[in-house]
């Protein structure tokens, strides 16, 4: 699907193999009622920008808007860059500041950059595209003086789109909802821009009573070729409650069904959603902690035909091998505040704790943004940590 922003009064055409056709609108400008939410941001959003898509065929060899040419997904893709957790944080609640003018401090636009140089074939984002939930505090972080922040068009264009392009321009993106991206945070701007379904009124999150349907769309699966799979889930809205009926809990149990079935029959199947199913963690009481607090109320459902599970929400990079999971990778170290990293490192950091046989292989790389590639090879896959620099930071074979 090839997705414009933009500020002119209409939708551009789309050229497809030399067919020119007029993109259909996906969403008007529009000011919107702010929701209430944690982050306490009040009054309403602004989306002045006119939004349009439309589909473009697997088979299509060229595409453009306005002569620019479009990337599109090659037949069998066999590099594919990893990136999650992006933006600038500035949450109150918190009191969590990011200096978002200081590009070391928050490397977004380089991690972008040294990613695109790597020529992927696709990019994976693992959600959390928006964090400017509230203005700067100066007293606490004088680098975010005057960013640009909130729940509307101009922060996900500071927090997204701007620093992206490099990576935008570069191949295909598949796009993971994150936490960030609930109704009752971001969700208004998620539907809007990135969303890959059908813009619909009352799954939009602009209203309160559409946020079960707003924050739960069914997994789909990415073909990448030579038998392999991306299966793609949505599981943002679990967030860390427990779904509020048994009729939600039985939806997003059968998400999971759904999830491990897409899975079935292929040679190399990856599971990608937002919240890791096992991460490596201490927890406050700084015990070993293997999994994720909103998946945990799942813990019997695993994806036994994925031979690995792509995610991020930890900000940091780790590479863990469980009794639960062939592989676990998180990824959510390209670009947000890294205070909330609480991991082992090794092996060696699990000596004596309680349920530490159950983790079989781990490296974590904390303190450092980067982003990831995953490659295919003659036998299996080979995944390399780059830090913002494209340093190379660790290697791990699937």
């Amino acid at each position: 699907m090839v997705r414009v922003l933009t500020v002119a009064a209409q939708c551009p055409s789309l050229s497809v193999d030399g067919r020119n056709t007029a993109m259909p609108t996906r969403a008007v400008p529009a000011t919107l009622a702010e929701r209430t939410n944690k982050a306490l941001v009040q009054g309403s959003i602004a989306f002045p920008g006119l939004v349009c898509e439309a589909a473009v065929p697997r088979t299509a060899l060229r595409a453009t808007i306005a002569g620019r040419a479009l990337p599109l997904p090659v037949r069998r893709i066999n590099r594919i860059v990893v990136i999650g957790d992006t933006g600038c944080r500035m949450k109150a609640a918190d009191h969590e500041y990011q200096a978002c003018n200081i590009a070391a401090k928050w490397p977004f636009a380089a991690v972008a950059a040294q990613a695109a140089l790597k020529h992927p074939d696709l990019v994976l984002h693992v959600g959390d595209y928006h964090y400017r939930e509230n203005p700067c505090d100066t007293a606490a972080e004088p680098d975010c003086a005057a960013a640009v922040w909130g729940y509307g068009e101009a922060a996900w264009r500071a927090d997204f789109l701007d620093p992206a392009a490099p990576l935008l321009a570069a191949a295909p993106w598949v796009m993971v909802r994150g936490n960030h991206e609930e109704c009752a945070r971001a969700g208004q701007g998620w539907w809007r821009l990135l969303d890959p379904h059908p813009l619909l009124a009352g799954r939009d999150c602009n209203a309160a009573a559409g946020d079960f349907v707003g924050n739960r769309t069914e997994p789909y699966r990415v073909k990448l070729g030579g038998g392999a799979r991306l299966i793609v889930a949505d599981l943002a809205g679990l967030n860390d409650a427990k779904p509020d009926n048994d009729a939600q809990a039985q939806a997003y149990r059968d998400d999971f069904a759904a999830i491990d079935q897409l899975a079935v029959g292929s040679k190399d199947s990856f599971v990608t959603a937002h919240y890791p199913l096992s991460a490596v963690l201490w927890n406050k009481q700084g015990k070993l902690e293997v999994g994720s607090k909103p998946l945990d109320q799942f813990d019997h459902l695993r994806f036994p035909h994925a031979r690995a599970m792509i995610s991020g929400h930890v900000h940091t990079f780790q590479f863990a091998r469980t009794d639960h999971h062939r592989v676990q990778v998180v990824a959510g170290f390209s670009g947000t505040l890294e205070a909330d990293a609480k991991a082992p490192v090794s092996l060696a950091d699990l000596r004596g704790e309680a349920g530490s046989d159950a983790v079989k292989e781990l490296t974590t790389i904390a303190g450092r943004f980067g982003f990831a590639l995953l490659e295919r090879r003659a036998k299996g896959w080979r995944l390399t940590a780059y830090a913002a620099d494209g340093t190379e930071m660790g290697r791990f074979a699937l």
